[in-house]
């Protein structure tokens, strides 16, 4: 088997193959440590996507659909000519992330050109929705008690660990970000949003540095237009809190900051924004 994205499904899917005594193999090119620990011990990360195309016997497509062609950075129609050409004669495509991701035009032609694999998916399109080699499934598992009670409870727990630990996973716009534990009786957590420009960085660790705060661990993440910092500082009763989150959102590619805050509410009450109309607000 070979997987194509080893996020979230990615990993869960390879994880399934290996129990079933299958050979997995995969590319990511974005994989975070957190997925990579989550896969089995025997899987093989190759590359790229043209080796997993040429080694893999079934290809499970587990990727994000992004609205631009791969030559300006999208995945609409990534599976094409290209990537078809390095496919096994009988090899199996299994789609279950997004139909665009398919090159309908291109993977009919390759079929009708002689290839004797299957497609299976559970997006129909008029192309390839009763082509022979195609298997066309209901597109109906988000929408069982079961995947909306998980989908529910993820989203609320998603929620919380952001509120209660600064980290994100699982965001469509924003980048993961993962820290260690802190302390919260010896250290403030602030997670600042900025634009994704040169120096910004430098601008919001000088506020740090000028007001003499100990950093204890720094994150930098960024998707692009948007990054997110976190930040834990030494907690010290000499300084004055709310004036330091007021000189951070105010650094005019800061969107906004926020305290978490613990026992103490420091910060004001946590969340600062940086409006370009109505400025500086808590």
């Amino acid at each position: 088997l070979g997987v194509i994205g080893l996020g979230h499904i990615g990993s869960a899917t390879a994880r399934d193959a290996a129990a079933l005594g299958m050979d997995v193999i995969g590319y990511d090119p974005g994989m975070t440590i957190e997925s990579a620990l989550k896969l089995p011990r025997e899987t093989q990360i190759l590359g790229g996507m043209k080796a997993v195309f040429a080694q893999a016997d079934y290809i499970s497509l587990n990727i994000p659909f992004i609205n631009k062609t791969p030559d300006e950075g999208g995945t609409k129609g990534i599976i094409g000519e290209e990537l078809l050409a390095e496919m096994k004669n009988d090899a199996t495509i299994l789609n279950f992330a997004r139909g665009e991701l398919v090159d309908s035009a291109a993977l009919k032609a390759h079929f009708d050109a002689g290839h004797k694999g299957k497609y299976v998916t559970d997006f129909p399109e008029d192309l390839l929705w009763d082509h022979d080699q195609a298997i066309v499934i209901p597109h109906l598992g988000a929408s069982t008690e079961e995947a909306e009670d998980a989908a529910a409870a993820m989203a609320a727990e998603t929620i919380m660990r952001f509120l209660t630990t600064g980290e994100i996973v699982n965001s469509v716009n924003f980048p993961t970000t993962l820290l260690e534990t802190r302390d919260t009786q010896t250290s403030v957590r602030i997670g600042i949003v900025n634009q994704n420009v040169s120096g910004s960085l430098a601008q919001i660790l000088a506020v740090f540095g000028d007001k003499d705060l100990n950093i204890l661990q720094q994150v930098n993440k960024s998707r692009g237009d948007i990054a997110y910092n976190v930040v834990d500082v030494e907690l010290r009763d000499d300084v004055d809190w709310p004036m330091v989150q007021k000189d951070l959102t105010t650094i005019p590619e800061v969107i906004s900051s926020r305290f978490i805050l613990g026992e103490t509410p420091l910060g004001g009450y946590g969340y600062a924004v940086n409006h370009p109309e109505k400025g500086y607000s808590v």
